[in-house]
């Protein structure tokens, strides 16, 4: 039997799929359950704790399933997520630290924590991206101000996401794999363009940073890949406008215009080498960008992000660069877009993945047992090296706001794509 004090723990995934997610829930439930900890695996993120009423007690399999020995065969290599996933937050009202101690704004918070409670939980350990981490912080800190004797369970986060864009840990378990499976996706589409001499343009998922459009490109042999990195200098501008609270806001923008222009003007190039055709790819965060008259209407979600899917960055754009392509050589090319990312979220995952995503699982229990953290974020790096990152270096203190890990413009992995896209003297 362990020596831990921990007898049982809950873990929970939420916000979008990653291959290898298995492998992380099935290695961190071997570590527990080798040692006589007790797993529970909360079904589909928060959805269930949020609502969480004493009268109506959480049910085994429909809120949570205790995770045994047998459930695990072939679990480390297997695709989807076992306990299922959900966006539901938690933390929405507490946006500073002050909130924590408004029963109103907490109260989401405290419902997630009697629920845990009502079923006997020690520790909490949460798998997501950075919305997910900045909900684990919230969740640490509403218990550390909570009256004194109250029950406290540590927190670790175990940080997921395919587009890589991770404050403290090098690669993200799923990136690898996914970038893999849409650089598959690229190959072929460049072989399709070629018979017909048309281009695609492909509208990689990464709403904050373009790894997974740059990684995708480069291994795909993309002719052209642009990120949301890639806004800058004669790209960027800013503009006011009134929200849709009826505030006025200043922010940046892309200008489109001159991202046509330099599309245009790559195809051009590529024409002198006989190749009229081609596959361009730029990242869905790159919406984010657009000049406001072309977001008005579009829904939001909990966390605050746009509806990327709503704004058909790709089809907009394409038509845009025909129409210039047009104008420019006075011939027309087609040019056809679709948005990749999605079918890429729950493939096999890669041999690579499998052991970065076992050894942050592992290293939940490592976290919780053998060092005894709480408020920290599992990180991985060299030679699959454990470390663990403080949730204080990663979230804000004051704005409780997570820090987004862009590909540094000019890096050796920014000037890669560079280098193995179409030449031109822009």
């Amino acid at each position: 039997m362990s020596k831990s004090p921990l007898k049982k723990v809950a873990m929970l995934f939420a916000g979008g799929p990653a291959p290898a997610a298995n492998a992380v829930i099935g290695t961190a439930a071997l570590a527990f359950l080798n040692d006589g900890i007790e797993v529970l695996g909360i079904k589909h993120g928060y959805s269930h704790l949020i609502d969480y009423d004493k009268s109506k007690p959480l049910v085994a399999g429909e809120a949570y399933i205790n995770i045994g020995h047998k459930d695990l065969s072939h679990l480390r290599t297997s695709q989807g997520i076992l306990i299922g996933t959900a966006r539901t937050n938690p933390g929405k009202a507490v946006s500073a630290p002050e909130h924590l101690l408004d029963p109103e704004r907490s109260a989401p918070l405290k419902r997630v924590y009697d629920a845990l409670c009502s079923i006997g939980v020690d520790a909490l350990i949460s798998i997501g991206g950075d919305d997910t981490l900045k909900t684990a912080n919230k969740m640490k800190l509403f218990q550390d101000a909570l009256p004194a004797g109250s029950k406290k369970m540590p927190v670790i986060h175990l940080p997921k996401t395919i587009d890589n864009d991770y404050m403290g840990i090098d690669f993200t378990f799923g990136y690898f794999t996914a970038a893999e499976f849409l650089a598959t996706e690229m190959r072929n589409l460049n072989y399709d363009a070629s018979a017909g001499q048309a281009y695609f343009l492909c509208e990689a998922m990464g709403r904050s940073a373009g790894w997974l459009a740059y990684g995708a490109a480069i291994a795909g042999e993309a002719a052209m890949v642009l990120s949301v990195e890639d806004i800058v200098g004669d790209y960027r501008s800013e503009e006011t406008v009134t929200d849709t609270t009826g505030k006025t806001i200043t922010r940046p923008i892309m200008l489109v215009d001159k991202i046509v222009e330099r599309i245009v003007k790559l195809m051009v190039a590529r024409e002198k080498h006989g190749r009229n055709y081609g596959v361009l790819v730029i990242a869905e965060g790159m919406a984010e960008y657009l000049p406001y008259k072309y977001l008005e209407g579009i829904p939001r979600d909990d966390h605050g992000h746009i509806s990327i899917a709503n704004v058909s960055l790709s089809k907009m754009m394409a038509k845009i660069i025909a129409d210039a392509y047009k104008v420019t050589t006075g011939k027309p090319r087609k040019v056809t877009g679709l948005q990749l990312g999605y079918e890429s979220r729950c493939a096999i995952p890669h041999a690579f993945d499998v052991m970065l995503g076992s050894q942050i699982g592992v290293g939940a229990y490592r976290a919780l047992v053998e060092k005894g953290l709480n408020g920290v974020m599992v990180s991985v790096g060299g030679q699959l090296d454990l470390s663990f990152v403080p949730f204080e270096e990663l979230v804000d203190p004051k704005t409780l706001v997570t820090k987004v890990r862009f590909i540094e413009t000019g890096s050796d992995f920014h000037r890669l794509a560079r280098f193995v896209e179409t030449y031109i003297d822009d």
